[in-house]
């Protein structure tokens, strides 16, 4: 009897209204705020949060919620490229959506295992992402943005008014079976598509324990995290937030100046007593390894140390030769021109093809100390990449160290976007704080030298990492996560290059910042 129960209750189909039901909140606005800013850029994003007083007036007081929505989108999307509504859609609301998931409406969602209909009143294109790969629904109902033949948004919003959603839900259950479970929250779903379904749930989803899967009944399974996700901002553009951004735009970017101005021009060692002065902070857990010496213990064998670093951004192998007070080489593979000039360490670029990389690896910790970051590129999220098993071959003498750090207003790492403005994004944050922990240098016998495998040494050293971080492991690699947010494989043209350090030209630019600073 049990089964049969069970076999019923997974078969369910269910209704949901997005905003205000699935999601907390049910302000739209937040999301076209985030579509003007990363599909177009700061003046739309402006002009999107000085239409807000008339947008909420219409909405509020005239009643006419569907009226501010339509020129909410116009604002936010007229003239974009098709291509770029599609990008944002796909690699920055999944994650500002899965923040606002509302655990209860999911556990009534989740647990139906028949067909799932999500009832949205943003353009289904900002939607559909994250409905169908995070919240596991079949189909998406809404409205639909216009485009022109040259692929462009025109603005105007087609579709999506309460007797659509109604002829539209119908039409997907039009084989005579109703939805078993509708979820909604406003009045217009109210008058839509919930008289239509055989049980309607309002908050609360979950009163008296009515809508929690009783013993022997299938559970809701977990909800799908957003392990990628790009775009600039950390915080959800509500019109406060936006206003804050705004306002502190200028001051940032005369901020990130100074800052980095100053981190060039001084000695390295000095930059963690000084970055509390600058709104900053470095914090450091563990005791630093103290430098080889250039004999390396005799022979041909490697004399530096081979850091093993999480990647979380690019200023990671920076950040820890200040903490060091002394020369460490980066291993990198797609920085930008501008982030080389602006480097105070020796960089090493990576070409993908083993050998060569190995080679120039070696040569790099004959002369010293050298950062290697075997994920092979930033993830946000708690979570740690694959680790490249290819530092394992090149060194017994690993330290590994756990990288994190802490902005409030802006990411510093893009996928999308123009990665030469990742330390200037970084350090337009008002407080960045980076923390560094140190952990113990690998024991001979967790190396190759003990005859383990390259590959088991490179995930023993991403266990204990995460397991420091409190971060989870996962089998993920650059190519899925540039597949996410930006449709390639993350593969780009690099010419192999001798480690080096910086060229004359780049230290006379530092210095002549130097002498303009003093």
């Amino acid at each position: 009897m049990v089964t049969m129960s069970a076999a019923a209750e997974t078969k369910r189909s269910v209704v949901a209204e997005l905003e205000g039901a699935l999601l907390r909140d049910a302000a739209t606005f937040p999301y076209f705020m985030l579509v003007a800013f990363e599909a177009s850029g700061l003046p739309r994003f402006a002009a999107l949060l000085a239409l807000w007083p008339l947008l909420w007036a219409v909405e509020a007081v005239l009643g006419r919620g569907d009226l501010a929505l339509r020129a909410a989108a116009f604002v936010a999307t007229a003239g974009v490229p098709r291509a770029e509504v599609e990008a944002v859609a796909r690699a920055v609301l999944p994650k500002f959506m899965a923040d606002d998931v509302d655990p209860a409406a999911w556990a009534a969602f989740g647990a139906c295992g028949g067909r799932r209909v999500v009832v949205t009143r943003m353009p289904r294109v900002m939607v559909e992402r994250f409905a169908r790969e995070h919240l596991g629904a079949h189909e998406v109902v809404g409205c639909d943005l216009e485009y022109s033949r040259l692929r462009r948004s025109t603005g105007v919003v087609r579709g999506g008014g309460e007797r659509a959603v109604a002829d539209r839900v119908r039409a997907l259950f039009a084989d005579g079976h109703r939805p078993d479970v509708g979820i909604a929250r406003s009045e217009s779903a109210t008058r839509s598509f919930l008289p239509f379904c055989k049980r309607q749930l309002r908050p609360p989803f979950c009163e008296d324990g009515e809508d929690v899967p009783a013993a022997g009944q299938p559970k809701c399974p977990p909800f799908r995290p957003v392990i990628f996700h790009d775009g600039r901002l950390v915080c959800r553009p509500t019109p406060l937030m936006s206003l804050v951004i705004l306002l502190w735009l200028p001051l940032g970017v005369l901020v990130a100046f100074v800052r980095i101005a100053v981190g060039i021009s001084v000695p390295i060692q000095i930059i963690p007593r000084i970055a509390p002065y600058f709104g900053g902070a470095v914090v450091v857990h563990g005791t630093p390894p103290p430098a080889v010496s250039a004999d390396g213990g005799g022979g041909s064998a490697p004399s530096g140390v081979l850091f093993v670093c999480t990647h979380r951004t690019l200023m990671d192998p920076v950040v820890l030769a200040t903490v060091l007070g002394r020369r460490v080489a980066a291993v990198t593979y797609s920085i930008s021109r501008l982030s080389e000039i602006l480097s105070p360490i020796p960089t090493v670029r990576l070409t993908r093809d083993r050998d060569v990389d190995a080679a120039q690896m070696r040569a790099e910790l004959s002369r010293g100390d050298v950062a290697v970051c075997p994920e092979g590129t930033t993830c946000r999220e708690p979570f740690l990449l694959r680790f490249s098993a290819l530092f394992a071959e090149l060194s017994d003498r690993i330290v590994p160290v756990a990288m994190n750090y802490r902005v409030g207003l802006f990411h510093p790492t893009t996928a999308r976007g123009w990665k030469a403005m990742d330390p200037i994004f970084f350090f337009m944050n008002p407080r960045p704080v980076y923390e560094v922990t140190f952990l113990n240098q690998l024991p001979a016998e967790e190396t190759c030298a003990a005859g383990k495998s390259a590959v088991d040494v490179a995930n023993y050293v991403q266990r204990i990492l995460a397991a420091k971080l409190g971060f989870e492991c996962t089998s993920f690699t650059r190519k899925d996560k540039y597949r996410v947010l930006a449709g390639n494989d993350g593969i780009v043209n690099v010419k192999p290059a001798a480690a080096a350090d910086p060229a004359p030209w780049q230290r006379r630019l530092k210095e002549v910042l130097g002498f303009l600073l003093h």
